[in-house]
């Protein structure tokens, strides 16, 4: 029994729909079609907020997050290096706007390189929060080192 799409309200617009075939492959479903017509095949497509590339990769991904993530930084850095808002409630708003959007990818296998982008972001947003410290020795202000950052 062949039901027709029409009958039970199901109709496709063609200059709408677009496929794509996942497979590491490059040339993976290359050969596919849809019976009823033709429709346009996509290398990527954002769904859900999330880029989705036929070879199931996510560099672009996460390179967008990034991206993202230093745009929500920019937004806010004024107030992250403000003398009127203490410590915690600058580690707050990192927590609620920055953070989420960097960290949504932290759960991928990242690259090496790309964990250290994502070390490089997360520490300029802390030395913004806590600033510079007074060196105990020479009495000058420099910047917060690294494991001094992870610590705090």
């Amino acid at each position: 029994m062949v039901i027709d799409n029409k009958e039970i309200g199901l109709e496709v617009n063609a200059d709408k729909t677009m496929y794509m075939a996942i497979s590491r492959d490059y040339n993976a479903g290359r050969s596919h079609s849809i019976k009823i017509k033709f429709l346009e095949r996509v290398e990527e497509f954002k769904y859900l907020g999330t880029i989705l590339t036929n070879q199931n990769y996510n560099q672009e991904e996460v390179r967008s997050r990034f991206k993202s993530g230093n745009a929500c930084y920019h937004s806010v850095q004024n107030l992250l290096s403000s003398s009127l808002l203490n410590k915690n409630l600058k580690s707050k708003i990192y927590r609620t706007i920055i953070f989420p959007v960097v960290y949504g990818c932290e759960t991928w296998s990242l690259t090496l390189k790309e964990e250290g982008r994502m070390r490089v972001i997360e520490n300029r947003v802390l030395r913004r929060i806590f600033g510079p410290t007074r060196d105990a020795v020479t009495r000058e202000w420099r910047k917060l080192h690294n494991e001094e950052l992870n610590d705090q």
